[in-house]
């Protein structure tokens, strides 16, 4: 053993280094960090389902207590995601605790519903939010309630961040807002331990508001102070602190459905506000197909990541698989951009993030953003030469509600395509899900525009179920790519696609 270590020992190092990587291999993520996956349903530690929806994130120390609504609706869509339901009944405000958030352990239910007509018997509960107040030392619950006590803000209090939260009051009516209660809502506190309140007004939602929670014992939602007001209305109302500017985003009021980010900000928490902007990079996909629901300020050792929570309300809205689709933010200057991406690393010790090795850079790849059967979906760009435009989306995807599809009652051809930047450079393999009347004189998925000559997989032939094509060894080599379903066509031929995926080797 003495006489082998002196031999190992004169080995040159960088050869060394070598043969371990050969040994062991190596990863771009480093030791602490860990895999987060959007696009799935997402499961605690226990191997269980995890109901949380409309809620947010509260850190404790070095662990995140994440406080969100089980609503039964949910349950029965992950049972069974083909079938929309509306059933939005309350079951349980769910706590799960995290030191890495990806790794979920279920603390429990720490509010749940009741059916006698007591405190908890609600037809409503959501927009749940934890806060700390170091006056009482209480962990103090803030939500929106309808039941039978009335409607209004509710306030539950605990004496630890996993509860069971106590039922304290109810405020009906906030000072100076229209409408007199919120509309979506959340709680955000900020650097310095103060909470506040950033919501809407009730009814038509055309105001956005701030209030400081009572200090005291942030069991009551001070009087608002105005910081946006939008005809259009905005609903998922969140903040975010970042190099110490306020941020306050919110979507579209598209009932449970997916839309673009709008975001607002200011060095003051009161104001005055920025003009009304998109968040860079939510346009094509709507947020990676969600609602805007929390973010978690990620800071470490190495830096801060923002993480957008979105929630996906795939059980009352049919769009898509997973409730909780979370991305980090990346900025330019003071302007934000969201990564939309399926997969990623996050070092939560660290306060970095990268790519990961198996995300897909197709946008929108299931056709599930639109929310509604139309010609023009988002993130892809339609050609067609016919009287009425072939392109389209149809009910009947084979994940979620939703594919694309080409096909005509009278001869046509059409090309729907999606150009891809920014792409590391590498070998890629293109997959698609596909479904064919054949009969057509051409018909075919195809990859260009990546530095090499066109791939083309035909689709031409009767594809009665849908079957998974795929197109290999794609040599990106100019950071970009052209994906596309090509059809050339009689009357009554058709075309569907859905769950495209573009991969990196």
């Amino acid at each position: 053993m003495k006489n082998g270590f002196k031999r190992l020992s004169k080995f040159p190092v960088f050869l060394l280094l070598f043969a371990l990587v050969i040994c062991f291999g190596v990863t771009p993520a480093s030791a602490a960090s860990q895999k987060l996956t959007n696009d799935v349903f997402w499961k605690d530690t226990a191997g269980n389902p995890i109901y949380s929806q409309g809620g947010g994130v509260l850190k404790v120390g070095n662990t995140y207590y994440w406080y969100g609504v089980k609503y039964n609706g949910a349950v029965t869509y992950y049972n069974n995601p083909t079938s929309l339901n509306s059933d939005s009944s309350f079951n349980a405000i769910t706590c799960y605790s995290s030191t890495d958030l990806v790794h979920w352990k279920f603390e429990g239910n720490v509010v749940t519903a009741a059916t006698d007509g007591s405190t908890w018997d609600a037809d409503w509960i959501g927009r749940v939010g934890v806060a700390y107040n170091s006056n009482t030392q209480k962990y103090v619950l803030v939500t929106q309630y309808q039941g039978p006590n009335g409607k209004g803000t509710a306030f539950a209090t605990s004496s630890t961040p996993t509860g069971t939260f106590t039922y304290n009051s109810l405020q009906p009516i906030i000072t100076n807002v229209i409408n007199e209660r919120t509309g979506d809502q959340s709680v955000f506190i900020d650097d310095d331990g103060k909470a506040y309140l950033v919501y809407s007004n009730r009814a038509g939602r055309a105001n956005i508001y701030i209030s400081a929670l009572r200090p005291s014992d942030y069991l009551n939602v001070e009087p608002a102070t105005q910081i946006l007001n939008v005809p259009a209305g905005r609903e998922g109302n969140a903040m975010f602190k970042y190099n110490g500017v306020y941020y306050v985003c919110g979507s579209e009021l598209h009932g449970w459905n997916a839309s673009k980010t709008y975001c607002i900000s200011s060095t003051n928490i009161y104001g005055p506000y920025s003009s009304e902007f998109v968040m860079g990079n939510t346009d094509k996909d709507f947020s990676h197909v969600t609602q805007t629901g929390l973010f978690v300020s990620v800071q470490g050792t190495s830096g801060t990541t923002i993480l957008f929570g979105g929630d996906r309300w795939s059980n009352l809205a049919g769009n898509g698989i997973g409730y909780n689709q979370w991305m980090p933010l990346s900025f330019n200057g003071t302007t934000p951009s969201m990564n939309s991406l399926s997969e990623f690393n996050l070092d939560a010790a660290a306060g970095t993030w990268s790519v990961g090795s198996g995300n897909n850079y197709a946008l929108n790849p299931s056709y599930e953003a639109d929310r509604v059967a139309q010609n023009s979906l988002a993130g892809w760009t339609t050609w067609t030469n016919a009287t009425t435009n072939p392109n389209a989306n149809a009910l009947g995807g084979h994940s979620g509600r939703w594919s694309a599809k080409q096909s005509g009652t009278a001869a046509y051809s059409a090309t729907r395509y999606q150009d891809l930047t920014n792409l590391p450079n590498g070998t890629y393999t293109l997959k698609a899900w596909v479904k064919s009347s054949g009969g057509q004189s051409t018909a075919y998925i195809y990859v260009s525009n990546y530095g090499g000559s066109e791939l083309r997989y035909n689709v031409n032939s009767a594809i009665s179920s849908w079957t998974q094509i795929t197109i290999p060894n794609i040599n990106v080599t100019n950071g970009k790519a052209r994906i596309a379903l090509y059809s050339v066509a009689n009357a009554g031929n058709w075309v569907n696609v859905d769950d495209w995926s573009l991969v990196k080797n």
